[in-house]
């Protein structure tokens, strides 16, 4: 199907770590493989908060950063926010994606640009429910102590981890570097014979989405990440349909 007319084109911010260079990859070559098929158009503009290590240390100090972000980013009238950084709102205690989205979400209506925010990781969590999932499986690159505070997170939110693999990769630009299709044979390390989701990367940095499909495809259960649920809650909140092709289960226009 080729789109007969192109209906509006939205502007996408992000807010972005400084290390993070597989958020201004994944999310557009999402949306440009959707505008092969629907008529809306996208243009991408980022924000970047100061980080380099995946520490708790660094996280918070790059958090603090991200209110300097939404500033800019409403300057550019930009029509959707998203929060490119999961675990930094998860170390942050329960419920701070609602706290993060809120004060930033005022920070546009300050600015006199209001637009919705969205972070990865709130958008994680309502793609799971979204899916109807009450236990996952999933994979991260943090080390074990954050991996184990991300896990604690998404319990909080009334959903069971049945199992999960940090990688423990403390390097940013480690872990954006790393080839996505190794997830294939790290889900086979993974028990998600109870799942009913299998989150294939619980970072936005940890590039997934050449194997998402794949990887649903072979298990026969539906495969999320962390990018995949920011896509369909920024297409969400700009009221258009939630689709994209072999994306895994989210994007597959049913939701």
């Amino acid at each position: 199907m080729t789109p007969t007319h192109i209906e509006k084109t939205f502007r996408v911010g992000q807010i972005v770590p400084s290390s993070n260079i597989t958020m201004e990859t994944e999310i557009p070559a999402m949306l440009r493989a959707r505008e092969a098929v629907e008529p809306e158009r996208f243009t991408f503009h980022s924000a970047r908060m100061r980080m380099k290590q995946v520490t708790k240390e660094q996280l918070e100090s790059m958090d603090d950063d991200s209110d300097r972000c939404a500033y800019e980013l409403s300057d550019a009238e930009v029509d959707v926010l998203g929060y490119a950084c999961l675990v930094a709102i998860m170390t942050r205690g329960a419920g701070y994606h609602k706290v993060s989205q809120d004060r930033l979400h005022q920070i546009t209506i300050d600015n006199g640009a209001p637009a919705p925010v969205v972070t990865s990781a709130g958008a994680l969590v309502d793609g799971l429910r979204v899916l109807g999932a009450k236990k996952v499986a999933l994979i991260a690159p943090y080390m074990r102590p954050l991996t184990e505070q991300v896990v604690e997170y998404i319990r909080g939110e009334g959903i069971e981890v049945t199992d999960y693999i940090a990688l423990e990769i403390p390097d940013n630009l480690e872990v954006g570097a790393r080839n996505p299709m190794a997830l294939d044979d790290i889900v086979d390390q993974l028990d998600h014979s109870d799942a009913d989701v299998v989150v294939l990367s619980a970072c936005v940095q940890m590039p997934s989405l050449a194997a998402i499909q794949h990887v649903q495809d072979r298990i026969g259960k539906p495969v999320v990440s962390a990018a995949v649920a920011t896509t369909y809650q920024m297409l969400k909140e700009l009221g258009i349909r939630r689709y994209v092709p072999n994306a895994g289960e989210l994007l597959n226009g049913r939701y």
